[in-house]
């Protein structure tokens, strides 16, 4: 089983947030935000032993941490900040690996690309900056070392930067912001005609894309259209169960979907797509996405699985 997204704070990391004194913070294990209430972190999420302990009891051959862009970290201008996550998110042990950031104010192309070559998986990047077509265009230069460095881009949730999150539920950056983030940079990458410009970048929204590709009628009723499947567009699953999976498997196809839990914030979900599919979307998709290439016929687990392309 691959995992392409969970969250583990390595120790490098938790003290440069300790040592800061403006949001993000962390006060003792209360962390402060722009646009969230202050959260109570469970240490026992990011104690490493126990991380990779649950992962070998889940058969998890590879999980996938990535820095968490609703602290709004890379556009801060904190470069210490950023180098703690990949200094200690390198020294994690197996099964983890991790996803490089950058600083969105000025990013480094060539640090990028060392990052890659260092056992990177990818460049996460957040959602709340890619809600337009000149939003993707604008991050043209960071799209292209990927590209050119064969990894892929994961896109998650950025800052909610929600007045008055004070006087609001504690689900609703997750539910309203978060989704909404996923959605508009779904809908740009279309508009700004991504796969033209980028023909073999591989592209991953978490969060099945906030559902946007389940409102695939109404853009067609609007005058839009997507097209044929894209073999290197990509949704995780994380916080989505049966329902919500399988309405974007109907429109996207199942080799699209990839596994993805969010852990520690959520676990894996039982799907109901029958073992076949379960594994696709647990391990051989996961491995084109993070790759490039489904895993040998003979890796353990795998199970054949003969699909179909639907068209939108």
């Amino acid at each position: 089983m691959i995992d392409v997204h969970q969250h583990l704070w390595p120790a490098p990391f938790v003290d440069r947030l300790r040592a800061r004194r403006e949001p993000p913070y962390l006060d003792g294990w209360t962390l402060h935000t722009h646009g969230e209430p202050p959260y109570d972190v469970d240490p026992s999420d990011h104690e490493i032993d126990k991380r990779v302990a649950l992962e070998l009891d889940a058969g998890t051959s590879l999980a996938a941490v990535s820095l968490s862009s609703p602290l709004g970290i890379e556009q801060l201008g904190d470069p210490a900040l950023l180098e703690a996550w990949h200094v200690g998110a390198a020294a994690l042990p197996e099964p983890f690996r991790a996803w490089a950031s950058v600083d969105l104010l000025a990013p480094d192309l060539s640090g990028l690309a060392g990052l890659f070559e260092a056992g990177f998986v990818g460049v996460q990047l957040p959602a709340h900056v890619l809600g337009t077509p000149a939003a993707w265009a604008a991050l043209s230069d960071v799209l292209a070392v990927a590209e050119q460095a064969d990894k892929p881009v994961l896109v998650h949730p950025g800052t909610a930067g929600q007045a008055g999150a004070d006087q609001l539920p504690g689900w609703w950056a997750p539910v309203v912001d978060y989704v909404n983030q996923l959605q508009s940079a779904w809908w740009a990458w279309h508009a700004f005609a991504g796969r033209t410009s980028f023909p073999n970048l591989r592209v991953c929204f978490v969060a099945a894309a906030g559902l946007a590709p389940v409102h695939h009628e109404r853009l067609s009723a609007r005058g839009g259209r997507l097209g044929t499947i894209d073999p290197r567009l990509f949704v995780d699953t994380s916080s989505y169960g049966p329902q919500g999976i399988d309405a974007v498997a109907r429109v996207l196809g199942i080799d699209q979907v990839v596994h993805g839990t969010d852990r520690p914030y959520a676990g894996i979900t039982e799907l109901r797509q029958g073992e076949a599919a379960t594994t696709v979307i647990r391990h051989d998709n996961p491995h084109r996405l993070l790759f490039g290439t489904s895993p040998p016929r003979d890796a353990p687990g795998r199970i054949g699985f003969g699909r179909g392309a639907p068209s939108y």
